[in-house]
């Protein structure tokens, strides 16, 4: 099954969060395994490339940030993504149907309040007073 029938099937069940969230979140997840992992090797297909929650949130943050700059905050909001724990139950959401890996110590709580979406994505955009 590729990604987008995935994504339909999940959504048919739990209408939370928007397609585009998902989407969202496996580019997070590549960005973090990137960072965490570097570059995947040619012929290295099965190679254990997992992340924690917090990393993960980290390569997704950074992906969101620099897709997105100041339109992030308003377009997390509008695709259902409110806080960081919302990013971990996408993540469950897949894994639940085996496109994702897991491992024994992996778990949803490990996605709760690691940073506040306005900190991250809203306030380095808003207007600064200026100095006197």
């Amino acid at each position: 099954m590729d990604f987008a029938e995935v994504i339909r099937q999940i959504r048919a069940k739990d209408p939370r969060y928007k397609a585009q969230a998902y989407e969202l979140v496996r580019l997070g997840l590549d960005q973090a395994q990137k960072d965490i992992h570097g570059e995947p090797k040619k012929g290295k297909a099965g190679a254990n490339r997992h992340v924690t929650g917090p990393q993960l949130l980290e390569g997704f943050r950074r992906h969101v940030l620099e897709t997105y700059g100041p339109m992030s905050y308003p377009l997390l909001q509008s695709w259902g993504l409110r806080k960081s724990l919302d990013v971990g139950h996408i993540v469950f959401n897949i894994i639940d149907t085996g496109l994702f890996g897991r491992s024994d110590e992996d778990r949803l709580e490990d996605f709760d309040d690691v940073y506040d979406f306005k900190e991250v994505f809203l306030a380095p955009y808003e207007p600064r007073p200026k100095a006197d």
